[in-house]
């Protein structure tokens, strides 16, 4: 089975990331494909992102600023894919949000691992503009970003009682994201056991001898 890591990108209080994660995991714990793991941000209390190769260390086994930053990077190197619910602020994602993913520093935990997203908002945006800038973060943190989407406007009225979405779009989509999650993410765990090309910066400093 896959690992499939779903990262909650919102943590103020009174989220509507509530009413939607217990839904995604849902479906994604039907989904025969998947091991699920949720990572709320919530429980991970990472320092506003500041490491270097000094406070790294050894780029083979770094040991960072802080231990919890290293925690984050080990439960993030043992995913196989994941999953980003994430709320709009000002046309992007939470800070909280960007500095998870920056803190995957050195370990290379996101490299070469498909990403799925799902955006929410109060109005009609849905997240989408948060989603599209959060696919270029994950295209520079190595990932590869899926297509589709799950996307739900007016999230504070998008389920009923009983959790489940009231537009059966909805539903839809979810399905969609996963199949495409579990084909990229069987197709890519198969490549990176097969032949796995270093990180780039592990090839500079092979050839030229400077970190970057």
């Amino acid at each position: 089975m896959l690992k499939l890591k779903v990262v909650v990108g919102s943590t103020r209080p009174g989220r509507a990331a509530d009413r939607v994660v217990p839904w995604i995991v849902g479906r994604a714990e039907e989904h025969s494909a998947f091991d699920v793991e949720v990572l709320d941000l919530r429980d991970w209390p990472l320092p506003l992102f500041a490491e270097t190769y000094q406070t790294v260390g050894d780029p083979l086994d770094p040991c960072y600023s802080d231990p919890v930053v290293k925690h984050w990077n080990r439960r993030i190197v043992e995913g196989d894919v994941f999953v980003f619910v994430t709320p709009e602020y000002n046309h992007s994602i939470p800070a909280v949000l960007k500095n998870a993913i920056d803190s995957v520093f050195a370990s290379f935990g996101f490299r070469n691992k498909a990403a799925a997203f799902v955006g929410y908002s109060a109005g009609v945006a849905a997240g989408a503009r948060a989603i599209e800038h959060l696919a270029h973060v994950a295209i520079e943190a190595e990932m590869v970003p899926l297509r589709n989407t799950v996307l739900l406007p007016f999230v504070g009225d998008a389920f009923d009682e009983h959790g489940k979405p009231k537009n059966a779009a909805s539903e839809t989509a979810v399905s969609l994201m996963l199949d495409d999650l579990q084909w990229w993410g069987t197709t890519l765990q198969t490549a990176r056991r097969l032949n796995e090309l270093q990180p780039a910066a592990f090839r500079k400093i092979a050839t030229t001898g400077k970190r970057q």
